[in-house]
């Protein structure tokens, strides 16, 4: 090995790297900034522009496009031809190529950036680099990454080469660095770009829609993070991965702070715990029990939200996963330890250390509870959901939006009582999150009753006013979509349920608002539905 080419955004580590290929008799060619740095840390360095006679220019755009490196790069050494002309041309071999690219997924995760300012950080000469490198990792060694640095050296230090088998590893991962790289810009692209006409539906005449959201195609790049001890079920393998390319704050990401290894079920749970609790104004907390809400509050004080989220179906609550949307504190996790209590798992925005100290010191919970860190807990407004299909996926922008009142309208000739305003608010808010059909018992600022997942509304509304029992009476019930039936409304208000928020729009719904005005039943509709499938 005798020539290496850097040219590097991310210089962490990169002196004590260079400084090491150095004192093993390797010449070192790189340009502008890269040059810079290593020249002030005492480094010799060959100026690329130099050896090429052509010089940078348009500010940086072209630095290393030049067939006297791309050529040294791609040559293959056991070729005569390929050496005879390197020969004619007087051209160098480059036997390791260090680079990493333009930090453009940061720049466009800024606030406030500018288009152009993003369009300045796309890598030209970088990418290309990588992939001639990687093409001919027979011969040469591509490092793309800080974290590469050590085990390069470790083999230059014992055989002053690099094996085959670390090159071909090092060039699988240039080829998904630079995968991910271009899909963070196609996907930042189709964001800016005006939306693309729809395509004529399939066996619908030809017409289109208005113009589409979603880009022609999607780039889905994925990080592993872990293996998981297994999925759902201990017959099936799993692991977790990240999306890479998705700015704001990541469950996947999230800071373990306590507690062994989540499992495939854990993060289905605490996925939907996070959803749940992060757009509320006020202090919230909800208990997920199999990716449902069985209980769920919000007050003023933790503590109580806490209590009364436990408390909506405390049977249901046991081995639960619970979210925060406010740092926990030290009399919630009182209310978490006691006796009878179990929970599997947390995520709150943070934890008070004496908190921290309540929930992994208790006999009963010191070596089972998982406690997640995640801060900030908003989400990322562009993220998309994709849902794996046979053969492909689905996506579709996420249910997020805030309740738009205006759009409400008492649908009943009795008015709902004004203390029972608030409770509609959180009911209507908390139903989204409960499998469809759903359905949702609230009262007093937290949930009494959930009916998830049944095949007919009317057996979720039954199951959600027996887990209610009598705490339904004077009770608000919402459903996330419309009563199909007036079967519903009969059960409600023989429970003694005091008002129904819905979305509206059966062909029935005069079936169901006679059936309320009978019983003297207020009723609200919404105009929007909230399936969670």
């Amino acid at each position: 090995m005798r020539r290496a080419i850097i040219s590097v955004s991310n210089k962490q580590g990169l002196a004590e790297f260079a400084r090491v290929l150095e004192d093993h008799g390797i010449e070192i060619y790189s340009t502008g900034g890269t040059r810079r740095h290593l020249e002030s840390a005492g480094i010799p360095v060959r100026d690329v522009a130099a050896y090429t006679g052509f010089p940078e220019m348009m500010d940086g755009r072209v630095k290393t496009l030049h067939a006297k490196i791309f050529a040294g790069i791609l040559c293959r050494r056991d070729n005569p031809e390929d050496m005879a002309a390197l020969a004619e041309h007087g051209i160098l071999t480059f036997d390791l190529v260090v680079v990493n690219l333009y930090p453009f997924q940061e720049t466009v995760a800024k606030p406030g950036v500018t288009f152009d300012e993003a369009i300045e950080q796309i890598d030209i000469g970088g990418p290309s680099l990588v992939r001639a490198a990687a093409k001919n990792h027979a011969f040469t060694t591509i490092v793309t990454d800080p974290s590469q640095y050590d085990r390069v050296l470790a083999e230059i230090r014992a055989t002053k080469s690099v094996s085959p088998e670390l090159r071909r590893d090092l060039a699988v991962a240039a080829f998904a660095h630079t995968a991910k790289y271009d899909a963070a810009i196609a996907e930042w692209f189709a964001r800016q770009l005006p939306p693309t006409p729809t395509l004529p539906r399939k066996g619908g005449g030809g017409e289109t829609d208005a113009p589409s959201k979603f880009p022609p195609q999607l780039q889905l790049v994925l990080e592993k993070l872990d293996d998981l001890r297994y999925g759902e079920n201990p017959h099936q393998a799993a692991a977790v991965y990240a999306q890479t390319d998705t700015p704001g704050a990541a469950l996947v990401r999230a800071e373990k702070l306590h507690g062994k290894e989540l499992s495939y079920n854990n993060l289905l749970d605490l996925d939907s715990a996070l959803s749940a609790v992060r757009d509320w104004p006020a202090p919230c907390v909800v208990v997920i029990k199999h990716n449902n809400p069985c209980g769920a509050a919000t007050d003023g004080v933790l503590s109580v939200a806490t209590r009364k989220a436990l408390d909506g179906d405390p049977i249901s609550a046991f081995g639960s996963v619970l979210g925060f949307n406010r740092p926990l504190d030290a009399a919630a996790a009182e209310v978490l330890a006691e006796p009878g209590r179990f929970v599997e798992a947390i995520v709150a925005p943070d934890y008070d250390p004496a908190a921290i100290t309540i929930l992994t010191t208790r006999p009963t919970w010191k070596n089972s509870v998982r406690l997640l860190r995640l801060k900030p807990m908003e989400a990322s407004s562009g993220a998309w959901q994709c849902r794996p299909v046979d053969g492909g996926f689905l996506v579709q922008e996420p249910d997020i939006e805030i309740p738009d009142e205006t759009k409400w309208h008492v649908a009943t000739s009795v008015r709902p009582a004004e203390s029972l305003w608030p409770d509609l608010r959180f009911a209507w808010r908390m139903v989204r999150y409960a499998k469809s059909n759903a359905i949702v018992v609230a009262r007093e600022g937290s949930l009494i009753g959930v009916g998830a997942g049944q095949m007919s509304r009317v057996d979720s509304v039954r199951i959600a006013l027996e887990k209610a029992g009598d705490r339904a009476r004077g009770s608000v019930l919402a459903s996330d979509a419309f009563f199909p039936f007036a079967d519903s409304i009969e059960l409600a208000a023989a429970a003694g349920i005091a008002a129904v928020i819905q979305p509206g729009g059966s062909k029935r719904d005069q079936e169901v608002i006679d059936a309320c005005n009978r019983h003297k039943l207020a009723m609200i509709f919404t105009g929007t539905r909230h399936f969670r499938h």
